[in-house]
């Protein structure tokens, strides 16, 4: 699942909501405090998440990145509990040893794989993890701030300033020009802004409204299964026993976190 269609998951998840319908009325004006948080969270959510995301890539396979990123549930939970002294109960503190057990044997399964690189994967696994943390920094702090502003100028506003940092990133680290790139480039550079950003925040914010957002938690952890699977089929990428085992642990541990949270 997209950065994109992961937010309005858990934007729902925090808020414990279906999402309104919005009206003149509730176009409130921003605070500066507001504004500074915003492009704030916005900036760590997807420029920073997504520079720390594509960096990674480019040392660990597909399949072992999403299973990586997907244990941002449990830095959510870590998170809110020191920073917001939210109670851990023990169900979830076993989920995320659960969860973590399954990573180490996914990611060694791959160490084993690729002896030669061990180096890179390692440089991958850390910059993907520090994606992880970074996004969950993001949910934690959109969580704070949906309720006060809305999901949906939450969402538009966030994106904006992410754009903003992108485009200000790319100004200062480098000096090709925009306007001089291969026609495929532009091509995959819509096709991914479309199919997987705004398509999947508005597919998952209409199923939400539809199953509630406990269904949709469930049906989105077909994510890191179905990675594994099109990066098999597309990168040729080897489908691992461990990778295998490690994907059902993490699963089960993230699905045992979302549970409990709901039901409290």
């Amino acid at each position: 699942m997209s950065f994109g269609g992961d937010l309005f998951l858990h934007e729902s998840n925090f808020c414990k909501a279906r999402l309104p319908r919005y009206s003149k009325s509730d176009n409130i004006k921003f605070t500066w405090k507001q504004w500074l948080r915003v492009a704030l969270v916005g900036c760590l959510g997807y420029y920073i998440s997504s520079l720390l995301d594509f960096l990674g890539l480019q040392y660990i396979s597909a399949g072992i990145e999403r299973l990586v990123l997907f244990i941002y549930p449990t830095l959510v939970l870590l998170m809110s509990a020191l920073v917001f002294k939210e109670k851990v109960k023990r169900i979830q503190w076993i989920a995320v040893a659960i969860t973590y057990l399954g990573l180490v044997i996914a990611f060694f399964g791959e160490v084993n794989l690729n002896e030669t690189r061990d180096d890179k994967l390692y440089l991958g696994a850390a910059l993907i993890f520090a994606c992880a943390i970074t996004y969950a920094m993001y949910i934690v702090g959109s969580g704070r701030l949906i309720p006060s502003i809305g999901a949906a100028k939450f969402n538009s506003y966030a994106m904006s300033f992410a754009c903003a940092g992108v485009l200000l990133h790319f100004a200062v680290t480098s000096n090709d020009s925009l306007l001089d790139l291969q026609p495929s480039v532009y091509g995959y550079s819509i096709a991914m802004a479309l199919f997987s950003t705004v398509v999947p925040s508005f597919l998952i914010s209409e199923g939400i409204k539809r199953i509630g957002s406990d269904n949709a938690a469930i049906v989105s952890s077909v994510g890191p299964v179905s990675t594994i699977i099109q990066a098999n089929i597309f990168l040729q990428e080897p489908i691992l026993a461990a990778q295998i085992a490690g994907t059902v642990l993490i699963l089960a541990g993230v699905l045992i976190i979302g549970r409990s949270k709901s039901k409290r």
